[in-house]
């Protein structure tokens, strides 16, 4: 009996092997054959969605949550165009991804023939890697590659572009049980040397900070990095990408640094004399102006699974190349054999200046406003949920206030795009968690600019049976632009405000849903409690919020970390830094 299979069935059946149970992808001419040996088969279930970028986004989602590589399968010409957004989203946030993409037939490549477009030059710059597969042989041993990339090292999307012809041209079919690839060998083992320096480092340090990113989170190495902040008792930092990972409950956590954290976090990172900087890259959005975190004379340390981002942006003088996971986990040995430990007085005078900046209550807003102000609904939900929900946002100022106000203790349960920064990723996330963990809870923050360009996946929402909560903070503008006008602009709202929206209750039931026009604060905890209670049941909660609210501390471009904007009610950045002086 013959073991031959088309591509398609080579396809399933490597997707099969590799453990996928889900895809998400839209079908076209080019995909076909694929798509009917998908029809003939039960292992892997695939999710249609009603826009390619949302079917990436669904994918990317439940990668973020699940640490699994996610799948989408897009048709050739338009059908990848409309999934680059979501590929670059991916790549941009290092999430373990494989896209599978139809091409014309080989015989046609190169002839502008009907939805052709070159796939591998398209997505050249935003994928770890991508093939291009012309020998229906070599189809098997591709897709193994495909995987073994997009998981190890330091992860991201890989594209296999499969045209028509070998979707249907037959072969023996044998997977690979392990894959061997003589220029891809990433290093995971972090130099015993290097972590003793570092170590000596911290154990010297006057004025240390802890400073995670989304390495920590990829890398599943929260447990380790919590047992190194205690065992040190050192303050930390969580980068947008890395909430969760120290968790927001601990002590010595101090919140989120960067453009928009905690004015602590900025004070302490800006202040250290040692930075211990994990699974993080020293991004513009972190640091500021690098000259002017470049101003203060302190040792850096910087673990990074890619040795490309090590001394990137700022110079390290203790590099290690290697898994977060396997280097705290050595540190955390070696620290158990040191009986040395940092001066007590020196790091208790330290905690004592932290604690003068934690005085400045930074996230302060006016909470006897009649108004539905956008940080309240965050902080109900995150009382009625007991902070144990996934969370999925869009982009903007809901973004920055999901991240100030509702607290992570868990990591994988914060799903956001920070380095490509996607609009419209709140409902495709929520989708994509929602079908990974359907007896989860699963809200999407967005706001009313961000939720109308993936809209139309509510309808996926309803033919799949995923009743996520959308909560949509609707101050009727683009509402970061419309703060970097007032701000940088002289208030010159150049196309920020909203002047046509939908009625989003009715587009809600209109999908199938269940629709809330929220306009009281005090309506806002009963219509949460309410749409929480409506398990099966997707429900649009469409807050009505103060249009004039805007999102403080913030790091305006070009300045550094300590010269932050606070609240106007607040104390003047001269006067909040005297304290502790």
């Amino acid at each position: 009996m013959s073991n031959e299979m088309t591509g398609s069935e080579i396809l399933v059946k490597s997707l099969e092997a590799e453990g996928v149970k889900h895809i998400f992808g839209y079908p076209g001419g080019s995909v076909l054959y694929i798509y009917d040996a998908i029809y003939q088969q039960n292992a892997i279930e695939h999710i249609l969605v009603r826009h390619e970028q949302a079917a990436v986004h669904a994918a990317d989602a439940y990668a973020r949550t699940s640490h699994e590589v996610g799948v989408a399968l897009v048709t050739s010409g338009p059908g990848l165009t409309n999934a680059v957004t979501g590929i670059a989203t991916a790549y941009y946030d290092s999430i373990p991804m494989v896209i599978i993409s139809g091409q014309v037939p080989t015989g046609m490549i190169g002839q502008d023939a009907f939805q052709e477009s070159d796939a591998v030059g398209i997505t050249r710059p935003c994928v770890k890697h991508n093939f291009l597969v012309k020998d229906v042989r070599q189809l098997a041993t591709t897709i193994k590659k495909a995987f073994h990339i997009a998981r190890t090292g330091r992860p991201g999307p890989v594209l296999i572009d499969i045209p028509k012809d070998v979707s249907n041209m037959k072969c023996k079919f044998d997977y690979p049980e392990t894959v061997e690839m003589r220029s891809y060998n990433p290093v995971t083992k972090g130099h015993s040397g290097q972590i003793r320096k570092a170590l000596q480092y911290l154990i010297n340090a006057e004025r240390p900070i802890i400073y995670t990113g989304g390495g920590v989170i990829l890398a599943n190495a929260a447990p380790e990095l919590n047992a190194f902040v205690n065992t040190l008792g050192y303050p930390c930092v969580n980068t947008l990408m890395g909430l969760g990972g120290c968790r927001a409950d601990n002590p010595n956590y101090l919140g989120m640094p960067g453009m928009h954290g905690m004015y602590e976090a900025n004070m302490a990172m800006q202040n250290s004399d040692v930075i211990i900087a994990i699974g993080a890259r020293f991004d513009d959005r972190v640091i500021g102006n690098p000259k002017h975190f470049g101003s203060v004379h302190r040792k850096i340390i910087h673990i990074d699974i890619d040795p490309s981002s090590i001394s990137k942006r700022v110079r390290a003088d203790v590099p290690i190349v290697g898994d977060v996971k396997e280097v705290l986990t050595d540190m955390l040995a070696q620290l158990a054999e040191i009986k040395e430990r940092a001066d007590a007085t020196k790091i208790a005078k330290w905690w004592a200046q932290i604690n003068e900046w934690k005085s400045i209550d930074c996230l302060a807003y006016d909470r006897e406003s009649e108004l539905v102000k956008p940080q309240y609904v965050i902080e109900t939900l995150h009382r009625l949920t007991h902070g144990d929900a996934f969370i999925t946002s869009d982009v903007g100022q809901h973004q920055m206030w999901a991240a100030q106000f509702y607290k992570f203790n868990d990591p994988r349960k914060w799903v956001n795009s920070g380095g490509l920064g996607t609009m419209g990723v709140g409902i495709p996330y929520a989708m994509g968690v929602k079908k990974l963990y359907p007896d989860a809870e699963v809200c999407c923050i967005t706001g009313e600019g961000s939720v109308q360009m993936c809209i139309q996946e509510l309808s996926t929402c309803k033919q799949y049976d995923l009743p996520i909560k959308v909560l949509s903070l609707n101050n009727r503008y683009l509402g970061m632009v419309r703060q970097w006008q007032e701000l940088d602009y002289e208030k010159r709202y150049s196309h920020s405000y909203m002047d046509a929206l939908p009625d989003f209750v009715k587009l809600a039931e209109a999908f199938g849903h269940v629709g809330m026009r929220i306009e009281k604060k005090s309506d806002v905890e009963g219509a949460i409690r309410e749409a929480l209670a409506l398990k099966d049941r997707l429900v649009f909660m469409d807050f009505q919020t103060d249009q004039t609210e805007n999102v403080y501390p913030m790091v305006q471009a070009g300045k550094g970390l300590s010269e932050m904007l606070l609240r106007p009610a607040h104390p003047t950045l001269e006067e909040a830094m005297k304290i502790g002086e």
